[in-house]
C-alpha cells in the first residue's frame, strides 16, 4: 500500500514538473500597457506664437517690475492721416484707446518704453512699429492722455498712436508687453472700431 502511494505522488509530481515545463517555453501573456504618450501637438511647439484674441478682449497683465496686475482693454482704434494738429509721416495714424484697470490691492502701471515692455504695433508682414515714432509722439489727446500708476479698483483712459504706412495698417496685430515681459496680443481692424470712435475723433480734432 505504501509502495502504491508513493508511486502515485511520484506520478503525480512528474506530471506538475511537466506542465510547469511547458509553460515556461510559451510566450507568457504580459499585462496591457499604455502605449508610450504622443509627442506635445504642435500647437504646444516650443516659439509658436499664440492664437491673437479678438480686438477689445480684456488682458491680465503685470504692472510694471511686476508689480500689481493691470486689466487691459483695446477699446477704440481710429485711423486718421492727421491728429492732434499733427499730420502722418508715413501716411497714417492709428489711434488706439485702452482701457487700464488695476486688479488686486496694489497700485500698477505699464512698464516704460526703455525697459523693453509697451507697445508695438506688428504690420502683415511680420514688421514691428513702436508707438509714438514718426509723427506719433507729438499726438495728444486730453482724456487719453493718462500715465500715472493707476491706484486699487480704479480704471484710467490711455492712448497710444502709431505712425504707419497704409499697407502696415491692415491686417496688423497689436501687442503689448508686460511688466514680466510677457506678450499680449489682439488681432486689429483695418477700419474705424470700437465703442468710442465718435469721442477719439472729436479729440483728435484741431
Amino acid at each position: 500500500m505504501r509502495t502504491r502511494t508513493a508511486a502515485t505522488a511520484a506520478l503525480l509530481l512528474a506530471a506538475a514538473l511537466t506542465a510547469c515545463s511547458g509553460s515556461d517555453e510559451e510566450p507568457s501573456a504580459s499585462p496591457e500597457t499604455s502605449p508610450p504618450s504622443a509627442p506635445a501637438s504642435s500647437e504646444a511647439a516650443a516659439g509658436q506664437v499664440e492664437a491673437s484674441p479678438k480686438f477689445g478682449t480684456p488682458a491680465q497683465t503685470a504692472g510694471d517690475g511686476g508689480t500689481g496686475v493691470l486689466e487691459i482693454t483695446p477699446d477704440t482704434v481710429v485711423f486718421v492721416k492727421e491728429g492732434g494738429g499733427e499730420k502722418a509721416a508715413n501716411g497714417v495714424f492709428a489711434v488706439v484707446a485702452t482701457k487700464d484697470k488695476a486688479v488686486g490691492d496694489v497700485a500698477a502701471d505699464e512698464p516704460a518704453p526703455i525697459s523693453g515692455g509697451g507697445w508695438k504695433w506688428m504690420a502683415s508682414d511680420g514688421e514691428m512699429i513702436d508707438a509714438g515714432g514718426g509723427n506719433a509722439f507729438n499726438v495728444v489727446m486730453d482724456k487719453y492722455n493718462n500715465a500715472d500708476p493707476v491706484q486699487p479698483g480704479a480704471y484710467q483712459w490711455r492712448a497710444q498712436v502709431f505712425d504707419l504706412t497704409p499697407a502696415q495698417g491692415k491686417g496688423g496685430t497689436l501687442i503689448y508687453i508686460d511688466g514680466e515681459n510677457k506678450a499680449h496680443r489682439w488681432q486689429m481692424p483695418s477700419t474705424d472700431s470700437g465703442p468710442h470712435v465718435a469721442e477719439v475723433k472729436a479729440q483728435l480734432a484741431p
